[in-house]
């Protein structure tokens, strides 16, 4: 496409926008031509100046105009780069006038959504558009859900081929969340009826493989079958992304299963994080307790100190079962929320902008627009994905 820019990153005002900003500027190389995006272009310039202390020629990099409630901006905005990456949340509130932008024009976008019904809202509105302008919407490009797909598809093609399938995910992480992170699950948790109003219409009309089974697994796994401890069930956006990954791609068998777990040390831990889930979604249902919630909760904008984030990590581990073979596999890296997370959405922006990829169009997943090439960005790029048994 003959546009001015490869990428544009809207939202490099806030905390993760800003780590993501300063990502590209170390490593996107001389031959993108990408630029900023934001209302306030006092904040974009400060950004600007803050990342030509990181590459000097940085402080020419265009800053474009573009504000979520300003639907013509936005328009302008995804007429002019081939992918769009947005930091801007909750997308429940603020997403969908981008989605449709994009979808309109052409263009590839990706996004750090956990909202699954986001997610399902943005499928039943705008991705029958966006297969027939040939746009990429690539929803959860951070630590939801990257890890996990694609972590699934490389022990999936460590399993025979054309035989049921049966992976299951464990993820263990130390970690501290950003305000915006915050106020996202807030969200999520206050949208339970409209989550499951969206799922419902959406398994309504997307079409399923032919002659082929998937299914999220429900099978409780109290111990974990690796290095011990506890599990709960983790009724995330991340197993649906897989699900669907699968669904789409053959090489995940006739008949494939996935479950995942959040795995921990000792029974205790895994009570108090039931707990509190419950509570904060019991709260979140009522406008009075869930405005209380976000008065609580640090301001959007507002992150860990990078010396919090250097002690940060997480390990994703998934026994994948098959064909008489037994594969263990893992996916690792420093700071999931946020510097990690800036890194994965980064590489899915420089992947779809710079790579020899299927052709696809409407909304897919990591696995299926970009799938070993992005596996190959992030290893380079200094995260783990290893064999650890076979």
């Amino acid at each position: 496409m003959n546009r001015p820019h490869d990428i544009v990153l809207f939202g490099a005002t806030g905390f993760t926008g800003g780590l993501t900003a300063e990502y590209l500027a170390a490593h996107a190389g001389s031959g993108t031509r990408w630029a900023l995006a934001g209302r306030n272009p006092a904040k974009l310039e400060a950004v600007r100046e803050r990342l030509a202390a990181i590459d000097a020629r940085l402080k020419e990099l265009p800053l474009l105009h573009a504000d979520s409630t300003d639907q013509a901006s936005l328009e302008a905005v995804a007429r002019a780069t081939r992918v769009v990456i947005t930091t801007v949340g909750p997308y429940l509130v603020h997403g969908e006038p981008l989605v449709a932008a994009c979808a309109r024009a052409g263009t590839d976008y990706v996004d750090l959504t956990g909202e699954p019904g986001f997610v399902d809202r943005m499928y039943l509105r705008h991705h029958e558009q966006a297969r027939r302008t040939g746009a990429r919407i690539v929803h959860a490009c951070g630590f939801d859900s990257i890890p996990h797909d694609l972590g699934v598809l490389y022990t999936v093609q460590r399993l025979p081929e054309g035989v049921p399938l049966r992976v299951e995910g464990f993820v263990r992480a130390d970690a501290r969340f950003s305000g915006g992170t915050l106020h996202s699950a807030v969200e999520i948790f206050s949208d339970v009826p409209g989550m499951v109003k969206a799922e419902r219409e959406r398994l309504g009309v997307e079409p399923r493989p032919e002659g082929r089974r998937v299914r999220l697994s429900r099978r409780p796994v109290p111990r974990t079958r690796i290095g011990g401890g506890w599990t709960l069930p983790m009724a995330t956006l991340d197993s649906r992304i897989v699900a669907r990954s699968a669904a789409a791609l053959d090489r995940y068998g006739p008949d494939f299963s996935y479950g995942q777990f959040l795995a921990v040390r000792h029974l205790a831990a895994a009570a108090g994080v039931a707990g509190g889930v419950g509570a904060v979604t019991a709260l979140a249902q009522l406008p009075p307790t869930r405005s209380l919630l976000r008065r609580l909760l640090p301001a959007p904008g507002e992150g860990p100190s990078a010396e919090q984030r250097a002690r940060s990590w997480f390990s994703l581990k998934f026994v994948g079962e098959g064909g008489g073979e037994r594969v263990v596999t893992e996916v690792a890296g420093g700071d999931p929320g946020y510097g990690e997370t800036a890194k994965m959405l980064a590489e899915s922006a420089l992947c779809l902008a710079h790579d020899d990829l299927p052709a696809t169009s409407g909304q897919v997943t990591t696995a299926v627009a970009m799938g070993d090439a992005l596996i190959r960005r992030l290893e380079r790029a200094g995260l783990a994905f290893r064999v650890l048994e076979s």
